[in-house]
């Protein structure tokens, strides 16, 4: 019996040194392959996370808005100049149109003339009220058609040049605000030609010394929101777009 267990106990040692063998061999072979197909476990687990499809991203609100505007609806922010050193910055449908850093401002009223229906940019540039020509003024704000959107901000002085007829003609497009503003002061607005119902983005800093921010000036303005789009069917809008 002695002999005969003597004779087992290098048997099972063989046995567990041939299985260790093959299980650590077993092991060799799969980090070989998987070091010869270029991933382990974790790469696969991330490539498992990866390719479950994404959800489709939100659409984001345009111009800064902290909402998106509803249907049948634009994106808009109007902010003034300072003083008459950095100059206004006007954005529609998340692009801007009108900025310092685009250097397409200039002293006096920066004007955005927008396709009421579609939202297409018509024109835009600085009418200029410092040296410009009141009679190539006023033209410009009577030429605009009926149910176009007109963004509007100052820039240094925009009363210089200013009459009364020009005054009624943004009244027309219902601003509220436009027959106070004076010397210095600071003003923004969104209206709609051939439209006399009082416009709802409009704002103005008045030039006065006990609340002046800059020296001799008021702080700048800003107006932002959702502007519905042109309704043809209105009575009040005569002649076409």
């Amino acid at each position: 019996m002695r002999y005969r267990a003597s004779l087992h106990l290098p048997a099972v040692i063989a046995v567990l040194l041939i299985t260790w063998g093959i299980f650590i061999n077993s092991f060799d072979v799969q980090d070989k392959a998987r070091n010869i197909l270029g991933f382990n476990y974790a790469d696969q687990i991330k490539l498992k996370l990866n390719t479950v499809p994404s959800a489709t991203s939100a659409p984001e609100p345009k111009c800064g808005l902290s909402r998106l505007c509803p249907p049948n609806h634009f994106a808009l922010h109007i902010q003034s100049g300072a003083a008459n050193v950095v100059g206004p910055r006007i954005c529609f449908e998340g692009k801007i149109i009108m900025s310092h850093v685009l250097n397409n401002v200039g002293s006096g009223l920066n004007i955005v003339v927008v396709n009421g229906q579609n939202g297409t940019v018509e024109k835009c540039g600085y009418l200029n009220m410092q040296d410009g020509n009141p009679e190539d003024i006023l033209a410009y704000l009577k030429a605009i058609k009926p149910g176009m959107i007109v963004l509007v901000a100052s820039f240094d002085d925009v009363t210089k040049k200013m009459t009364d007829e020009m005054r009624e003609a943004f009244v027309g497009m219902g601003s509220t605000l436009i027959k106070s503003v004076k010397h210095r002061d600071s003003w923004v607005f969104a209206g709609r030609a051939g439209m006399e119902n009082k416009s709802l983005h409009e704002r103005q800093a008045v030039n006065d010394e006990k609340t002046n921010v800059f020296e001799g000036w008021p702080a700048l303005v800003e107006v932002s929101g959702c502007f519905p789009k042109t309704n043809l069917t209105d009575t009040k809008l005569n002649g076409p777009l």
